[in-house]
């Protein structure tokens, strides 16, 4: 009798084994570009990645670590991710291929939804008596880690105050966690970063002890910015009391984040990411404050590059889209 259960078990083993491994082969794979883990995207785009694999039957999405909007947009043109955070104007890069774009064919990104908004956070400790982006001129300075929309904007913002961000300062190319850190140690007197608020490479600086920190405003130059490179960047405030210390608003120079695929994400995929986005829009938030930005109105605006056919359809279905 053993020795014929022992066949029948196993054969049902294997058969159960094989139905497995079939229905894993059939899971769609997500990757989710996202950025360095001090910033904002890498704690969203976890945050979404748990939605979907949670609310999507079939679907194994992971974020993944990079350097930001440029490593995410060529991630997103060479077919390795499948959905990416951006900043707009490197976006707006990409889609033409122009700028680090150049010579190679335009990056086939389409938006799903524009996020939240980037704030340029010029970071120096307030010992060092600076006020201005000038202050930092002959300084050693962090402008972004290469591959991001930080060093774009960070580049942009040095000339647009008439810096020349080759000869007038020191540059290191270092992501938001490196800079505090060098911050911290005295290798660098300023950085730049373009992110969300709070940023949690920011706040752990501002939470060090004996460490005062202070904010650079960059306002005042967007009108050489929008000149340069258009109406992608706009005016916002960092508010006071967002890091411990800062005892007054900053205004500065601000740009839009959004979320992208690549055109030939199925548009029935695009439809049910968007869907999800908004119908979890409070699980997101509570992952990441920047998430309660989200809105139909703030989502079919601002973004550079068309939207994707499945997240059209979920807007025209919700009203924000005619």
């Amino acid at each position: 009798m053993r020795l014929v259960l022992l066949p029948c078990a196993l054969s049902l083993f294997s058969f159960l084994c094989a139905c497995g491994d079939g229905a894993a082969s059939r899971a769609r794979f997500i990757s989710i570009a996202t950025g360095g883990t001090g910033g904002v995207y890498y704690p969203y785009g976890g945050g979404l990645a748990k939605l979907l694999n949670e609310n999507l039957q079939g679907v194994r999405a992971t974020a993944e670590v990079t350097a930001a909007s440029v490593d995410n947009l060529k991630l997103i043109r060479d077919d390795k991710a499948d959905i990416a955070f951006t900043l707009a104007d490197t976006l707006a890069d990409a889609i033409a291929a122009r700028g680090v774009f150049a010579g190679s064919p335009p990056v086939p990104a389409e938006s799903l939804a524009v996020l939240y908004d980037n704030y340029t956070q010029i970071v120096a400790l307030k010992s060092s008596g600076f006020t201005s982006i000038t202050d930092l001129r002959g300084k050693v300075i962090a402008t972004g880690s290469p591959g991001s929309g930080t060093e774009i904007i960070a580049l942009r913002l040095l000339r647009a105050a008439g810096l020349d961000p080759d000869r007038e300062v020191q540059r290191q190319g270092l992501g938001v966690s490196e800079s505090a850190d060098a911050l911290k140690d005295g290798k660098i007197a300023a950085f730049v970063w373009s992110g969300g608020l709070p940023s949690a490479a920011l706040q752990d600086l501002a939470h060090t002890p004996g460490m005062a920190i202070a904010m650079l405003p960059s306002a005042e130059f967007l009108p050489a910015l929008q000149r340069d490179h258009g109406s992608l960047y706009f005016r916002l405030e960092i508010p006071a009391g967002v890091y411990p210390g800062l005892d007054r608003g900053v205004p500065v120079a601000g740009v839009a984040n959004v979320l992208v695929v690549n055109r030939a994400m199925p548009d029935d995929l695009a439809y049910d990411i968007t869907r999800v986005l908004f119908e979890h829009q409070s699980a997101l938030a509570a992952i990441h404050p920047e998430a309660r930005n989200l809105s139909l109105a703030r989502a079919v605006n601002g973004s550079p590059a068309p939207f994707h056919p499945g997240a059209q359809r979920y807007y025209r279905e919700h009203g924000a889209l005619k």
